[in-house]
């Protein structure tokens, strides 16, 4: 990531469950990030599709610390949160 995006930022749709799921975990949690839709925003596809083999695989998430988590559990959320010192409830 460059140095525009030190944030998290999550890239997903509102019609999927796994989006709809980690949206509310991160509401939930406090955390901060940037949410982009790509159906309403499809130029962001190929950020997507890079990392996922040429899926659109939703949500996709990208980490300050460059890792990336594609339909990622709550769980494996919390460990990521816990693992960057991101504070939650």
């Amino acid at each position: 990531m460059n140095d525009t995006n030190k944030k998290i930022i999550m890239y997903g749709t509102d019609w999927c469950s796994d989006t709809r799921r980690s949206k509310l975990y991160f509401r939930k949690q406090k955390v901060e990030y940037t949410y982009i839709d790509l159906d309403e925003n499809p130029e962001y596809d190929d950020n997507v599709r890079k990392v996922n083999n040429g899926n659109r695989s939703v949500p996709t998430i990208f980490f300050p610390d460059g890792d990336v988590f594609i339909e990622p559990s709550n769980t494996e959320l919390k460990e990521k949160f816990d693992a960057l010192g991101i504070s939650t409830r």
